[in-house]
């Protein structure tokens, strides 16, 4: 079972999942930039993604 965003679409939740991303705080193990660059992930989706993110208190891993 996973807590992604269901209207994040099909494409980007396998993109994820194959990943291994499943709970949207998995997504603090990411750079922003990470996931703005991981195929099957558009724009839409990394949209939804953040917004649904600082919604919820989470951050993105820092870069060194």
């Amino acid at each position: 079972m996973n807590d992604l965003p269901k209207n994040i679409g099909m494409p980007a939740t396998t993109a994820l999942i194959g990943r291994g991303i499943t709970q949207l705080n998995d997504l603090t193990k990411l750079t922003e930039l990470e996931l703005k660059n991981l195929h099957g992930v558009g724009p839409k989706a990394t949209k939804l993604l953040i917004e649904e993110m600082k919604k919820r208190g989470f951050s993105f891993r820092q870069e060194n």
